[in-house]
């Protein structure tokens, strides 16, 4: 099935191509044999085409197909890069996606494919006469498509300024019933802002923030702060690029609507029509997935441009009287950066400089001085991309006139600002309380906000989970016998051991504070995972006793009343709760309910699992 749309009719302007092709039209002599690859190509119409699948996250199906094209596969001018620059750069642009759009659809119509067909179409593109004069919906009811299975997908290579005009064409075509995609929201030109205008029915999330998100923080609320958009104006997401199991069990997790990349399916000239079998059990599975630890991201990101302070420098030839002009004038200026070229030379301390100059007749003395010679010598300087904690400790190292004095921060070299020791342990301290909320300083593990959001998304989904709560034994008289140290090492040692005990896919682990953890875990095998631990800290702990402790099975150590008593080694209680869907309405119930496992576990002597057998489905 072929037609040929006229390309004489898709620019204004004539390429040396189309005049080659007029003239053989007029009976010249043939000219083909001094056509460009590309022309040939156009020519001859050796473009190809092909698909990939865009799935629907909660059915399972595929909501459509991506028609992608591609020059001959002998041809350096096979990939769409190549197509496409090599279009541009010979005036031909519109000439190929004419003759791109004409070979997706009537592959598309060819094979009898079922859903959406996205066709990729660009800005330039679309606002041509050409475009909007009615032949597409000509070719289409020539081919037996309706117009309402074509998606207009708009691919941006180039920054979209007339807003209107692009607004206008959308709008046409949605008139006649087709709908409209933006892709590659975030990496293209104007896609935020024509989807504020326009309103499309589906965004396309650029890979870049698809990729990784299992394990980057800052992409995953990048994807849910879409999301959260797309619900209010009605749009549905499609995100690109899903390579990975862990990729795609969070996207849905986010609530993403479609999705899209090589895990799905791989694009082909004859696309599968139902999903594999690996992206089928993930999407019809009630696990969810385990977030990214956002907190130590931040921690790792945040660097010392965060503490910049801009100052205008001096240049080291500024007389020392123009300098205590600015240090009078500006009471909260502390020191007083020295730059050349650039380059910073060093500060000049506000009260060591003014101490100095009121003196008598230092200011008639010093007054017309360079101000460099009051530089202090050797400053510390430090590059704006390093890391808070790393300079932390490169600053305890330093002298600490450099506490007080401040040091510059620069780039690639260059001076960019000033911060002081103050400006960096106000941030140390927001980060660590910061922290404290989200984290344990002992363990670095997620503490009770993760904790309480990991169970509520947990019962939102309808996930059957086990939640278990775990504490040591006797833990108090170990850290009065063996002192606080051991106490943590202890503490770790546990943390630790649970972690191993956890698969980082499905199971996830949270420090509630002193010698409490909280696993809420999805494996079957959880059973077995728990006793493994338990028998791992039997043995592990075994090295943080003394011999003659071991012996005995225990020591003493006085009571809270002062009382000596005989106490045994300490051991680890897991108490178990098998959570089942709509059994419990909040975590403040699943917290409940686990500390009175927990407590029964406490009973049995040594290291001990229980598991909790009582319904509380009717204890509402």
């Amino acid at each position: 099935m072929s037609a040929n749309l006229p390309f004489s009719s898709a620019s204004t302007s004539t390429s040396p191509y189309r005049a080659r092709m007029m003239a053989g039209m007029s009976g010249l002599p043939a000219t083909q044999d001094r056509l460009t690859p590309l022309e040939l190509i156009l020519e001859e119409r050796r473009l190809s085409v092909l698909f990939q699948p865009i799935i629907d996250m909660k059915t399972g199906e595929f909501l459509g197909f991506e028609g992608l094209i591609r020059g001959p596969a002998d041809s350096p001018l096979h990939s769409p890069i190549n197509l496409f620059g090599a279009a541009g750069q010979e005036g031909l642009s519109l000439e190929v996606e004419m003759l791109a759009r004409q070979t997706v659809l009537e592959a598309f119509v060819l094979q009898e494919l079922p859903g959406h067909l996205f066709l990729n179409v660009s800005p330039e593109t679309l606002t041509h006469p050409s475009f909007k004069n009615g032949k597409t919906l000509e070719y289409l009811r020539a081919l037996g498509l309706d117009p309402a299975r074509v998606v207009i997908e708009i691919t941006e290579n180039q920054p979209t300024f007339d807003f209107v005009a692009m607004r206008s064409a959308l709008l046409h075509y949605r008139s006649m019933g087709f709908k409209i995609a933006i892709d590659d929201l975030g990496e293209g030109f104007s896609s935020l802002r024509l989807w504020s205008e326009l309103r499309p029915e589906y965004i396309k999330v650029d890979m870049h923030f698809v990729q990784g998100v299992d394990r980057d923080p800052i992409k995953l609320q990048f994807l849910k702060s879409i999301q959260s958009i797309a619900e209010s104006c009605g749009t549905h997401v499609i995100a690109e690029g899903v390579e990975t199991e862990a990729e795609l069990r969070v996207i849905r997790d986010i609530g993403i609507a479609h999705g899209q990349g090589y895990f799905i399916a791989r694009p082909s000239p004859t696309p599968p029509l139902v999903a594999n079998a690996a992206t089928s059990s993930i999407l019809s599975s009630c696990k969810i997935a385990i977030f990214a630890d956002q907190i130590s991201m931040q921690r790792s990101q945040t660097t010392a441009q965060k503490l910049l302070t801009y100052i205008e420098p001096m240049h080291p030839d500024t007389p020392n009287e123009v300098l205590f002009e600015r240090f009078t004038h500006n009471a909260a200026l502390r020191v007083m950066p020295v730059v050349k070229g650039g380059i910073p030379i060093g500060l000049i301390n506000r009260y060591q400089f003014i101490d100095r100059f009121a003196k008598p007749f230092q200011r008639e003395l010093l007054g017309k001085k360079p101000c460099s010679e009051m530089v202090s010598p050797d400053p510390l300087l430090v590059d704006k991309s390093m890391p808070i904690e790393e300079l932390s400790y490169f600053m305890a190292e330093a002298e600490s006139r450099h506490f007080a004095d401040g040091f510059i921060i620069t780039e690639a070299g260059r001076y960019v600002g000033v911060a002081s020791g103050q400006d960096l342990l106000r941030e140390l301290t927001r980060m660590q309380l910061e922290a404290a909320r989200y984290a344990n300083p002992l363990t670095q593990l997620p503490g009770n906000v993760p904790i309480n959001e990991h169970i509520e998304r947990l019962l939102q989904a309808g996930t059957p989970f086990t939640a278990i709560y775990c504490d040591l034994d006797h833990f108090k008289p170990f850290n009065d016998v063996y002192g606080y140290r051991k106490g943590d090492e202890m503490i770790q040692l546990t943390g630790r051991l649970l972690c191993w005990a956890c698969d980082p896919k499905l199971d996830f682990i949270g420090h509630v504070g002193g010698d409490d953890f909280i696993m809420l875990m999805q494996s079957k095998d959880w059973k077995k995972r728990c006793e493994s631990a338990l028998d791992s800290f039997a043995q592990a702990s075994s090295l943080l006793f003394r011999e003659e402790h071991i012996a005995a099975g225990g020591y003493h150590s006085e009571e809270r009343n002062g009382t000596p008593a005989f106490h045994p080694l300490t051991s680890v209680s897991l108490g178990a709760l098998n959570v089942a869907p709509g059994q419990f309405l909040s975590h403040h119930e699943v917290s409940s309910a686990m500390s009175s496992a927990k407590k029964m576990a406490k009973k049995t002597k040594g290291n001990s699992l229980f598991v909790e057998q009582r319904d509380y489905s009717n204890r509402r």
